[in-house]
């Protein structure tokens, strides 16, 4: 069977799923992105998905964030262990069905249990790292969100700190903005096949961004070079969504 095209990006979002397994808020986001060639990313994609691609580039992002009150559905939040830090490197993809997701390559994170969870149950590529976020404010009055992140294990330890000022609301984003934030669910490997995890949320509030420092060897230690060394195609910000998450589904489930 012939690969369906990609399903239209809607900012809106799905419905909620009707079978939760998480909900959480995503804050003080920064998206950071790099356009590359499809040919890099395509290997380092899940079976049985393909680069999603925006006027013909593939997309790479560097997106730390606050994760607040992560749990079950309808619980408020797990105290304490769902509330904390969080910075992935991700690109976008797409599977047969024309369902449009997010590759994590890495996405490290302060909880120790959180990141040993999700490598266990998904075998999402969590990692732990020693995280903090500073908030100031510049001579110009804009808020200005400094996050830094440095991996408390393994060989290298490689780390990543985005300083970013944020400036004027979007009014309507453009196609790129909603290609890079309309984001409606993960494409990953687990239990020996594929799949792809729903999610839903309201459109991102997106403002510009300034990039004002980045120091980063996430991106080469995750397998796409040099990109942190040339200045970013795409810096945005937002305070943050409520998203919930629907049971995974394998590449030939509909849905």
């Amino acid at each position: 069977m012939s690969p369906r095209p990609p399903r239209p990006l809607d900012p809106q979002g799905p419905p909620l799923p009707t079978r939760r397994i998480a909900e959480q808020q995503w804050r003080d986001a920064c998206f950071v992105h790099w356009r590359t060639d499809p040919a890099l990313v395509a290997p380092l994609l899940p079976r049985g998905v393909r680069p999603d691609v925006h006027d013909g580039s593939a997309w790479v992002g560097l997106v730390p964030f606050r994760m607040v009150g992560a749990g079950p559905p309808g619980r408020g939040g797990v105290p304490w262990l769902g509330s904390f830090l969080e910075l992935n490197v991700r690109t976008y993809s797409v599977d047969g069905q024309g369902r449009r997701g997010v590759v994590f390559r890495t996405l490290e994170a302060e909880r120790a249990a959180v990141v040993l969870g999700a490598r266990t149950l998904l075998a999402v590529p969590y990692r732990w790292a020693r995280m903090r976020l500073d908030r100031e404010q510049d001579e110009a009055g804009r808020t200005v969100l400094d996050h830094r992140s440095r991996r408390r294990a393994g060989p290298t330890r490689p780390g990543s700190r985005v300083r970013v000022a944020v400036g004027e609301r979007l009014a309507r984003p453009g196609p790129l903005e909603v290609f890079l934030t309309a984001r409606f669910g993960l494409h990953t490997r687990a239990w020996g096949r594929s799949l792809w995890v729903p999610n839903t949320h309201a459109p991102w509030p997106l403002h510009r961004g300034e990039l004002l420092a980045l120091e980063d060897d996430l991106l080469r230690a995750t397998g796409f070079g040099d990109l942190a060394d040339r200045p970013p195609d795409s810096v945005l910000c937002s305070p943050g969504v409520r998203t919930a998450f629907g049971l995974p589904l394998g590449l030939d489930d509909p849905r």
